[in-house]
């Protein structure tokens, strides 16, 4: 009754709060000039940073430019996307692939620029599908989804998609622990039979391909997020957990109980040690790795059937606790690699654990007990300080490279600057409204751009014009170049942002893919020249080989297509200028079109179900003349004789 009592009261000093919140919004009227001019980008002129956001339950990954807070593209990921037929034509389908089936959606939360020596290279970004456990790799030359792995012996895939700080691993933490192997067991048996999973995924330093090197199974907790160590704690990777009641139940309260819950300290070098010598036990197991080959323009799904997995008991050294209040929801790293942040979301003090205390602690056997064999340090032996924050509610810190951290206060709705080292509150601004995560560009890394920083609120309320029910969430842009952070800037943002990265644009713009050359395509239905066009019968099935250009279709007539017939449009864009893509629809197709690059082949598939003569289009503007880049398919009967042939110009 009291964790209600609680709970309640809580709540109603949100409620006043955001309340406040409004009252000052409206005092304050509408942004100076001068924060307008900060966030203005001439016609013609370019943003300074992109800004990567999870679009949460649309399953995609959002592009911003900062400060502008334009969207630029929809990256697909986890989803499928008619707007360019991601999901749906035959060489993206593989990339949906799971031991569940085809699964084309999921929750996707925390995106991860790829590193070198703890700086943003550019290369590549990581995101994690939530729900139905999974990692994606986006090659961010192209903006294209490429490899997608499923992780087994997982659930509530949270606490990643973090790697470390040479792109050694990216990590996949459990939210929810499960019994592993999966069976079925009574629910309310959870407590020492349920197991978390921490999953090391190796990255190829060339190519960017992933491989699921080695799971650690640790107690059944909940693990909510991660970051990496970076310097001189390169090397461990640090988790939160909550749950350590392991509780299965009303969690919002049986979950609460615990003065301290823990941050997992994990030596993965010396895993990777032990592992590398032969330790570890193969389980069973059953997941999807779905890679996209730029060269071929087709996606392939391998099925795995076993994974490696690590006993932590049987790496001494490997594994510590570290206690952290309450609940703790964000994990994060200082730049020096010398801080251990825990945001407990039940506390209003901020946590900060010191890397070289820890290793003091462990060093010398400065134990307060053990959880399932894993030794918990003696929280005054590695604390560094705390921040007296007075807010309410810290979700997530980022950082600027000046010694100074930003955290997040979902509840009281603010932002909250403080300083490294001497855990002093140097400023505080309200957000509009229940702030979740924050973003400042290479804010989790060694070198931090520590000009602007982007809050992602869960509520937007009065700040856009109404549209029902449901908006889209705010994300709102403060200047931190000076003392004192100052809003500058609202903008809304698709699905649900969790999470986002960003990377000043001069790294990775020059490195950006303008078109696919089309004497390098080896797409097994390529047409290379219009001459090549050719339509072809293989049973019931018909490939028709087409090439597009402005403005028409090779062939734009076809007949002898059959009711119940298979029909695959392989569609070549022959141009090779930058940014004019073809377009192609099918009246009476069951996917959705596709848009294809210059110099690339996708593949639609059409079954015909009524005779008749039916059209195709171009979708995407292309030309004075796009209107008339169409052509006809005549359907006939399932038992008919007419012949297959296609014909341009007669």
């Amino acid at each position: 009754m009291k964790i209600y009592n609680h709970l309640l009261m809580t709540m109603g000093a949100a409620l006043m709060l955001v309340s406040c919140g409004q009252q000052n919004q409206n005092s304050t009227g509408a942004l100076s000039s001068s924060a307008a001019e900060k966030v203005y980008v001439a016609p013609g002129e370019q943003d300074e940073f992109y800004a990567f956001l999870s679009g949460g339950y649309s399953g995609n990954l959002t592009v911003y430019g900062l400060p502008s807070g334009r969207m630029f593209k929809e990256i697909p990921v986890f989803s499928q996307f008619p707007t360019s037929g991601y999901g749906y034509s035959e060489e993206t389908k593989p990339m949906l692939n799971t031991s569940h089936g085809f699964v084309p959606w999921d929750d996707a939360h925390h995106p991860d620029i790829s590193q070198t020596n703890g700086e943003l290279d550019g290369r590549w970004i990581f995101i994690n599908g939530n729900n139905t456990p999974r990692i994606a790799r986006i090659n961010l030359s192209t903006f294209e989804t490429e490899e997608i792995i499923e992780v087994p012996n997982s659930a509530g895939n949270h606490s990643s998609s973090f790697i470390t700080e040479n792109t050694e691993y990216v990590v996949a933490g459990t939210r929810f622990s499960v019994p592993i192997p999966q069976r079925d067991m009574p629910i309310n048996e959870y407590k020492s039979n349920f197991k978390g999973s921490l999953s090391f995924i190796s990255v190829d330093p060339e190519h960017g391909h992933m491989d699921l090197k080695f799971q650690l199974l640790m107690p059944g907790f909940n693990y909510d997020l991660s970051h990496p160590g970076r310097g001189k704690s390169h090397g461990w990777f640090f988790f939160t957990t909550y749950n350590t009641e392991e509780a299965h139940t009303l969690q919002e309260v049986n979950a609460s109980q615990n003065d301290k819950d823990f941050i997992a300290a994990v030596n993965w070098k010396k895993i990777e040690e032990y592992v590398n010598n032969g330790g570890g036990t193969k389980m069973p197991a059953n997941y999807a790795h779905n890679l996209y080959d730029e060269g071929t323009h087709t996606a392939t799904t391998t099925m795995y059937k076993e994974v490696l997995t690590v006993d932590p008991l049987k790496v001494p050294g490997a594994v510590y606790f570290l206690p952290t209040p309450k609940s703790p929801h964000g994990c994060d790293v200082d730049p020096t690699g010398q801080y251990i942040i825990g945001n407990g979301k039940l506390s209003a003090d901020l946590t900060v654990h010191s890397f070289d205390k820890m290793i003091a602690a462990i060093e010398g056997e400065k134990f307060d007990g053990e959880a399932y064999g894993i030794p918990i340090l003696k929280f005054e032996d590695v604390l560094a300080g705390q921040v007296k924050s007075g807010g309410l509610g810290p979700l997530h810190t980022e950082f600027d490279g000046n010694g100074n951290a930003y955290t997040t206060f979902f509840i009281s709705s603010e932002v909250v600057k403080w300083k490294l080292g001497t855990w002093e509150v140097i400023d505080r601004k309200p957000t509009y409204y229940s702030v979740g995560h924050l973003m400042i560009p290479g804010g989790n890394s060694r070198k931090p751009f520590g000009k602007y920083v982007v809050a992602m609120n869960k509520i937007t309320k009065d700040r856009y014009l109404p549209t029902g029910p449901e908006m889209e969430h705010s994300a709102q842009i403060y200047d931190i170049s000076g003392d004192k952070m100052e809003l500058i800037y609202d903008f809304p943002t698709h699905g649900e942002p969790h999470y986002a990265a960003g990377i000043p644009a001069e790294i990775l713009a020059p490195k950006s893919q303008k078109i696919y050359r089309l004497d390098e395509n080896e797409h097994p239905y390529v047409v290379k020249t219009p001459t090549d066009a050719k339509v072809v019968r293989d049973g019931n099935e018909v490939h028709i080989y087409m090439s597009t250009i402005r403005s028409h279709f090779t062939p734009d007539n076809i007949e002898g297509v059959k009711v119940g017939d298979k029909v695959y449009f392989h569609i070549t864009n022959h141009e090779q200028d930058f940014d004019v893509p073809h377009g192609f629809a099918m009246i009476g197709q069951n996917t959705s079109e596709l848009l294809v690059m210059p110099g690339q082949t996708k593949t639609s598939l059409w079954e015909p179900k009524q005779v008749g003569v039916w059209p195709f289009y171009c979708t995407d503007f292309c030309s004075a003349l796009h209107q008339e880049m169409q052509g006809y398919v005549r359907v006939s009967p399932a038992n008919s004789d007419v012949e297959l042939k296609w014909s341009l110009g007669e």
